[in-house]
């Protein structure tokens, strides 16, 4: 059960990676005046999606890994990503106020019955 946690625990770290590379802006990265950089917070405030993606992405990365030594390669694959998935849809709905419908819920229900039968057959 300890390895299905981690699991649950990528995902949401890979639902927050896809948001920082959402507001990751290069362009505005390479303009930082870095000998101004600690003067200036919003310096700092272009900085913040760019630590977000690498601390989301290392940490996804670890906790997938730790996930994948008990929990077979290609059912640990199949529910990290229909959980991130499920996660990004939940954001968007809820934070972003994204359109939602009733059949967005149906298939959302499919990948979760998915997970569950997945998780059944170990």
């Amino acid at each position: 059960m300890r390895y299905w946690f981690y699991l649950f625990l990528a995902s949401c770290l890979e639902v927050c990676w896809i948001y920082s590379l959402k507001y990751l802006d290069v362009k505005r990265i390479r303009g930082i005046a870095w000998a101004d950089f600690f003067s200036d917070a919003t310096q700092l405030a272009t900085l913040l999606p760019l630590l977000g993606y690498i601390a989301f992405g290392l940490g996804n990365i670890v906790l997938f890994s730790l996930a994948m030594k008990q929990i077979p390669a290609a059912t640990a694959f199949a529910a990290w990503m229909a959980m991130a998935l499920v996660g990004v849809k939940l954001v968007d709905t809820v934070v972003f106020k994204e359109a939602f419908s009733f059949t967005h819920l149906a298939y959302l229900a499919l990948i979760v019955i998915g997970i569950i039968g997945l998780k059944k057959t170990i």
